[in-house]
């Protein structure tokens, strides 16, 4: 393996095709074409920061950053990168692509474990599945402010993929195992199963990491104010991102530490927990990671939810469940109609101890049955 080399382009055009400098200058071209429709100013090869962290032979992995300006609604775009060399030229792709997984299924540079994470296939957000299976990026347990709603990762432009969280002990943790990475001083992006990753930056002493697995829970630094990559920030905190094959996605919608968060103008906003709602300058309480065959009770106003004999209002009241508590479900059918928060649903969930409660009244992160039909 190379040793790691840091790399500033642009790179001189007249190196090897398979030198260190002629795949750091295919990957800033790469990355450049990335953020030409999407940055704020024009980006030039003099802000890229192209890591190569291990080589071997015609294949080479590491990360690829473009610094941001140092202002107020702006932050560093970056990538994970698998790149070969083929017919004279190197083939890059970055995480989350669909190529990116083919070629990390077959590169001798990626690990096992990386490969299993890099090649699950992933359900798009768009299609309905708002599953997640991630606490905060805290200690469970603890209660830490939401300082700022739901932004962009570079502050006011669209989608609203993150939150800024504060207080507590200061100690920020994964929401969810995986294998992390150092995108640069400050910056740790963890690569989750089902397409998902997460990024964490303003960081003090943040851990270095070239591909460690992960724990949910483990940890990855101190909340700051570092800017190393550019960005501005004040006071403590993480700047935390949700995304998704290869592109942040709406944090809104999605349940991380049983809440679910909800948009509104940039740094507006709030999140939801059964009824209870926290908005900017509250508390969230890390309730930990709801399962991917768990719900959340909402019963939309307070107050409890029935249990029922069988999927129906006409079948025996078993007993209730407060407001927020988190049920396991085995199976669903169709009952009888009721609404919800969102909507109307004929939909009912037999809970595990056999009782049966209306999906009118349960937040899943699925609009249908998540474990099968009875």
């Amino acid at each position: 393996m190379a040793a790691s080399l840091v790399v500033a382009a642009p790179v001189a055009a007249q190196a090897a095709p398979r030198s260190d400098a002629a795949v750091a200058e295919a990957v800033t071209a790469k990355l450049l074409a990335q953020t030409a429709t999407t940055a704020a100013a024009p980006a030039t090869g003099d802000d890229a920061r192209v890591t190569i962290t291990r080589r071997s032979g015609s294949w080479a992995f590491g990360t690829a950053v473009l610094i941001a300006p140092r202002s107020h609604d702006a932050h560093p775009t970056g990538s994970i990168f698998v790149a070969r060399a083929e017919a004279g030229r190197w083939r890059v792709a970055f995480d989350g692509e669909a190529a990116f997984a083919a070629l990390a299924a077959e590169s001798p540079v990626v690990t096992r474990h990386e490969r299993e994470v890099f090649t699950t296939p992933a359900p798009a957000f768009a299609g309905g599945d708002f599953r997640t299976g991630m606490a905060l990026p805290f200690t469970i347990g603890q209660t830490w402010t939401l300082s700022g709603g739901p932004h962009g990762w570079g502050g006011g432009e669209t989608p609203f993929s993150s939150i800024d969280l504060a207080g507590g002990d200061q100690v920020v943790r994964a929401a969810r195992g995986g294998t992390a990475y150092t995108m640069c001083q400050g910056w740790i992006r963890v690569i989750h199963d089902r397409g998902y990753s997460t990024d964490y930056y303003h960081l003090w002493s943040s851990i270095s990491v070239n591909g460690a697995a992960v724990a949910q829970g483990a940890y990855l630094g101190y909340t700051g104010t570092d800017v190393t990559c550019g960005g501005a920030a004040s006071g403590r905190h993480v700047h935390f991102a949700l995304r998704q094959n290869s592109a942040y996605v709406p944090i809104s919608d999605h349940a991380i530490g049983k809440w679910v968060f909800v948009g509104g103008a940039a740094y507006q906003g709030g999140a939801r927990h059964g009824s209870a709602w926290a908005g900017v300058g509250s508390g969230l309480y890390n309730y930990g990671v709801l399962g991917f065959t768990q719900g959340i009770v909402d019963a939309n106003g307070g107050g409890t939810l029935t249990r029922r004999a069988g999927p129906g209002t006409g079948y025996a009241a078993l007993g209730s469940l407060a407001d927020g508590a988190t049920v396991s479900i085995s199976c669903s059918a169709n009952g009888t109609t009721h609404t919800g928060r969102y909507g109307a649903t004929a939909l009912w969930n037999r809970l595990t101890d056999g009782s049966w409660v209306s999906d009118a009244f349960l937040w899943t992160g699925v609009n249908g049955a998540v474990n099968g039909w009875c």
